[in-house]
């Protein structure tokens, strides 16, 4: 027997009743299969792996599949080594079918064609996270494993009919082995849950992706993992969301959130999902400082004050309302205003500002090109309107090429051009928004620079694609002249009519390969995309979701929150909202079991945020800690540290409320904000009462309360 199997089950003494073999053979029989089939796709993953890298590279598109060939074996590849014999989750039994399916990380078949493991997004698998003793999905039991460093340290099994407790009996344990899974040690990285995946979980996963899915959640949820998750099932089972019909992207609250999360889609077979901030998707956001002016903060959150840009940039786009007379090398043309009018109104609709200035030049060009009536050659009379530099300057002063960093800073600083642009303002709030350094950028400006950016498109594409033109004119004649040589001889005159063909135009362009020519890196974050995962959505303001409307035009959103968690108060409801900001197609899931958060922190945090939020989704937990909250001075921080450090080799601890603490490598020091989304075995509030007042200040205390999956410590002064 394989080794590897064989060696899998390592239960510690008191477990010792579940290591009978009577209980466990068939696993290790299954797993020596699997680790056969898993030792065999590795090598012949490898060996397809190494010949793809040793063939010829090619150029253009045989390159472009080459490199993605390479990337998918690579990927697969990681994933068989990184997870082996743990790619299992666990078992069930059904009704009709005796023998166990087993259930895996991704789907697993031996040269026979036996199915080893079945992919836990598949259809076939949905029983194994669905079934629950009111709907047990046809299952008789199911077995769940509990995976420590590649060995199984625990499992339990559950039983759904009367004839489903044989041969189980000494391993019944259907919920205390999953509880005690939720107390255990967190790291600085999202622990591996997909093995205990619940119910009301799984179905949200499994949710179908048309229109926006909103769920809602308290604490504790597992509102993250089942996005992170779902992303995961939707890559794989809905096609419109694979990366070359515009993939996925994920949003999250903050770069901590990021790096917590960062394992998550990797471990599920997913490394092309793009995941990101708001901040990422614009340059400026890097080193945009947060509004401290809560009046211009409340007036940039506004979507009205988004669509004020594009107001902004048709004050750019007005076509001249006198004509000019054009001279060619010959003769003078008359340009007059309906002239101009006709060639702005050739812009295809869609185009962005700075890319549309080549098209309204080409509608000209027409125009006065048709309006000649003289004897000039027409390629000759272009020629000469292509050289024509008053022509050219009085199209960049009607259209001129616009930076959105300069378009949005004007609005900040040009008190006439913000009331043209959005006259609704009041005379105040027009003072308000003005500012001594336009380009002092905050958080509040940067939906109204990406939708200016995506108005306005990038300033340089224009020559760009010149360039692109001008190296793909000089590929086709060097390839017409190798043609023309070829023609003019008789020496490769195959007699099957190929050079026949290349008489034909069509045969000659085909020669070119135009994706070798060199292109723009695109914007991975630009979009469009299929679907888009907001976690922690609740603080997302009006012009905020316009940045991610205008990257999914399908609304095709799973967006996850919590109103009670809204530092700036959440007092409508999730469909009010949405239907405001854009939506159209709105369902709701709510979660309402609390899986992560001990009851007695629970009891705690509850009164905090029902002070401010009476009708809060405040979930139930499931679990207590055994640890009561402990109140006391912030005297006692450092040795309340050391102690825990001492008496507890793993885990992690977090202190939130004061930023002189230096954070270690098993100790974060977060603000309330930056802990949103994440969990810490010791969480150490000190002076929560300078959190602030109001629903803010409420907020603030209850993440950070409900932040704790061991035991809060609350420090006062």
């Amino acid at each position: 027997m394989n080794r590897l199997a064989h060696d899998v089950f390592d239960l510690p003494d008191r477990l010792a009743h579940k290591a009978d073999p009577a209980l466990i053979a068939g696993d290790v029989r299954h797993f020596a299969a699997v680790a056969e089939s898993l030792a065999q796709s590795i090598a012949e993953l490898s060996e397809r792996l190494d010949a793809v890298r040793r063939a010829p590279g090619g150029t253009g598109r045989r390159a472009l599949d080459r490199d993605q060939e390479v990337r998918r074996l690579t990927a697969r590849l990681r994933a068989l080594r990184r997870y082996r014999l743990d790619l299992c989750l666990g078992h069930m039994v059904s009704a009709d079918d005796p023998e166990p399916r087993y259930i895996g990380r991704f789907g697993l078949t031996d040269s026979a064609g036996r199915r080893l493991l079945i992919d836990w997004r598949s259809p076939a698998a949905e029983p194994f996270f669905g079934a629950t003793h009111a709907n047990p999905m046809g299952l008789v039991s199911r077995r769940r494993y509990r995976w420590t460093r590649g060995r199984i340290t625990d499992y339990w099994d559950e039983v759904f009919t009367p004839d489903g407790f044989e041969g189980h009996a000494a391993a019944l344990d259907d919920q205390s082995a999953f509880i005690a899974s939720l107390g255990a040690s967190r790291s600085p990285r999202m622990r591996d849950v997909l093995s205990t995946i619940q119910a009301d979980q799984d179905a949200i996963i499994r949710a179908g992706s048309r229109g926006a899915l909103v769920v809602d959640g308290g604490p504790g949820t597992g509102k993250t993992v089942v996005a992170l998750h779902r992303t995961a099932y939707l890559c794989y089972s809905d096609p419109r969301l694979r990366n070359r019909h515009g993939g996925v992207l994920v949003v999250g609250p903050h770069q901590p959130y990021l790096a917590y999360v960062a394992d998550v889609l990797p471990s599920l077979g997913e490394e092309d999902v793009q995941i990101c901030t708001l901040r990422d998707l614009v340059a400026e956001g890097a080193t945009a400082a947060v509004e401290t002016d809560p009046e211009v903060a409340r007036l940039k959150a506004s979507a009205d004050l988004v669509r004020a840009v594009e107001a902004a940039v048709r004050f750019y786009e007005e076509p001249p309302t006198t004509g000019m007379s054009v001279a060619t090398d010959t003769s003078e043309i008359w340009l007059g205003a309906d002239d101009w009018a006709e060639a702005f109104d050739a812009v295809e609709p869609g185009t962005p500002h700075n890319e549309a200035r080549d098209q309204i030049w080409a509608a000209l060009l027409t125009i006065l090109l048709d309006r000649y009536d003289g004897d000039e050659p027409a390629d000759l009379v272009r020629a000469s309107l292509l050289r024509n530099r008053e022509l050219r300057t009085a199209l960049h002063r009607a259209w001129p090429l616009l930076d959105s960093a300069d378009l949005v800073g004007d609005l900040w600083s040009v008190p006439a051009y913000l009331r043209r642009c959005a006259p609704w303002l009041s005379p105040d709030e027009v003072r308000t928004l003005q500012r001594a350094d336009p380009r002092a950028w905050t958080v509040s400006d940067l939906p109204l620079l990406d939708a200016a950016r995506q108005r306005l498109g990038d300033p340089e594409a224009a020559r760009r694609q010149r360039r692109h033109d001008a190296v793909l004119a000089a590929e086709r004649d060097r390839m017409a002249r190798v043609v023309d040589d070829l023609l003019a001889s008789t020496v490769y005159d195959d007699g099957e009519g190929v050079l026949v063909m290349l008489h034909g135009q069509d045969m000659r362009e085909a020669l070119v390969d135009e994706s070798a020519l060199p292109h723009a890196d695109p914007d991975r974050l630009a979009g469009p995309f299929a679907h888009i995962v907001v976690d922690e959505a609740q603080e997302l303001t009006d012009a905020e979701w316009q940045m991610l409307l205008r990257r999914c035009p399908s609304r095709s959103f799973t967006i996850v929150g919590d109103r009670a968690q809204a530092r700036h108060g959440f007092t409508e409801s999730w469909r009010e909202r949405l239907e405001r900001v854009g939506f159209d197609r709105i369902e709701l899931a709510s979660l309402t079991i609390n899986y992560r958060t001990p009851e007695e922190v629970m009891a705690e945090a509850e009164p905090v945020i029902r002070a401010v939020l009476p009708d809060a989704n405040v979930p139930t937990s499931i679990r207590r800690g055994g640890c009561p909250v402990v109140h006391g001075s912030i005297s006692e921080l450092a040795s309340i540290l050391d102690t825990w450090l001492a008496t507890h080799p793993e885990g992690t601890a977090c202190v939130i409320g004061d930023p002189t603490f230096r954070e270690t490598d098993r100790v974060r020091s977060l603000t309330p904000e930056l802990a949103k989304g994440l969990e810490f075995d010791l969480v150490v509030l000190v002076d929560p009462e300078a959190f602030g007042t109001g629903i803010e200040g409420a907020v603030d205390r209850y993440v950070a309360m409900t932040r704790a999956t061991q035991q809060l410590v609350v420090l006062h002064r």
